[in-house]
């Protein structure tokens, strides 16, 4: 799973060759802190939209800035390596900005995808690519109720 995690110049010449080759890239982002099978489907669906799927993973400073102190939970090595051993995820790339606006512009992506709590029309880099894609998100699934029960556990143990 290693061989999937790239820097953005050599995911670059990866997806340039890929270009040549008339392959459709699908572009995603997000903190993937702590996998789950909303993430799981997300991405399986997303893969289906192109020829190489290209997961863009915040930074820990990036997934603090957004998320809070208290996040990341898993560490950003850590997070790529889980991603990147996904079927589904062709390349993973670290970025550490609040948006991806800056790597969407890099890569160049045929298409973004997001979850969705995403509107069209507000997600970053949309007017920088051929098509938006929102994937609808998998009920009562999300890093931050898994989170939450686990805090509720562990206070009820007490």
């Amino acid at each position: 799973m290693e061989h999937k995690i790239l820097s953005w110049e050599d995911l670059r010449q990866k997806l340039d060759k890929a270009r040549s080759e008339n392959k459709r890239i699908v572009f995603t982002n997000g903190c993937f802190d702590v996998l789950h099978i909303g993430h799981v489907t997300y991405l399986r669906e997303a893969k289906r939209l192109g020829d190489l799927l290209v997961v863009a993973l915040n930074s820990d400073t990036s997934v603090a800035s957004i998320k809070g102190p208290s996040r990341p939970i898993v560490p950003e090595r850590e997070r790529a390596a889980v991603v990147a051993a996904l079927e589904a995820v062709d390349y993973v790339t670290i970025f550490h900005e609040d948006t991806p606006r800056t790597l969407i512009e890099f890569l160049k992506p045929h298409v973004i995808v997001k979850g969705g709590d995403w509107a069209k029309e507000d997600v970053v880099g949309g007017n920088l690519v051929e098509e938006v894609v929102i994937i609808p998100s998998v009920p009562g699934v999300s890093t931050t109720d898994i989170i939450s029960r686990i805090e509720e556990r562990l206070r009820s143990e007490r």
